[in-house]
């Protein structure tokens, strides 16, 4: 044992003494980058579509130029944070495709559970209004972070889903997520049907 230290000492010092010799020491950057947000600002949303909303000043909306985009499809580009929300309407022709479609929202808000950490949902409830939904907050390292649905249960419905251009990692978007999210909540209280 005393032969094995008596071997390791001078080892070690000569390890220590050419380890501290490096001088192209740079620091290592901080974990996250720090956001700047936008103050909080909004404008009425008025298309050719069956709906109204506010959103928010710093956001554009641009018409979905998908070969698949139906007429009333939008998208709510969020430039500064790299994300989309995407907006979908259809007009309601029976009471099996209206299930349909609600069904369909479930499925895609709980496609997401294999990386969802947790899927919150929350009823959506304006009588006064006839709007009607449910809102998926899902939390975790998923594609989406909210998802929604508005409909008055008879001839309109209206999809949501907020989306990023970037590889998710919760951590990192959780505080623009959570900006975001307010300005949905905010798209949804002022959300009207205009007929």
């Amino acid at each position: 044992m005393k032969i094995l230290k008596i071997i390791l000492l001078p080892f070690a010092l000569l390890l220590f003494a050419t380890a501290c010799k490096n001088n192209n020491y740079t620091p290592k950057p901080k974990a996250y980058y720090r956001i700047e947000f936008p103050k909080k600002s909004y404008t009425q949303f008025y298309g050719p579509a069956p709906f109204s909303f506010g959103f928010p000043r710093y956001a554009s909306m641009e018409q979905d130029k998908r070969s698949d985009a139906k007429q009333d499809w939008y998208n709510l580009h969020f430039k500064q944070f790299n994300g989309y929300l995407h907006l979908t309407y259809y007009d309601v022709s029976s009471r099996s495709e209206y299930n349909e479609m609600v069904e369909d929202a479930r499925k895609l808000a709980f496609k997401h559970t294999i990386k969802a950490s947790a899927i919150d949902q929350r009823l959506i409830n304006y009588p006064e209004k006839r709007v009607y939904g449910i809102y998926y907050a899902i939390e975790g390292n998923t594609a989406s972070s909210v998802q929604f649905f508005l409909t008055d249960s008879v001839k309109h419905y209206f999809r949501g889903a907020l989306y990023f251009n970037e590889r998710p990692q919760y951590d990192s978007i959780a505080p623009v997520i959570k900006f975001i999210k307010t300005d949905i909540d905010t798209l949804i209280s002022t959300f009207k049907w205009r007929d």
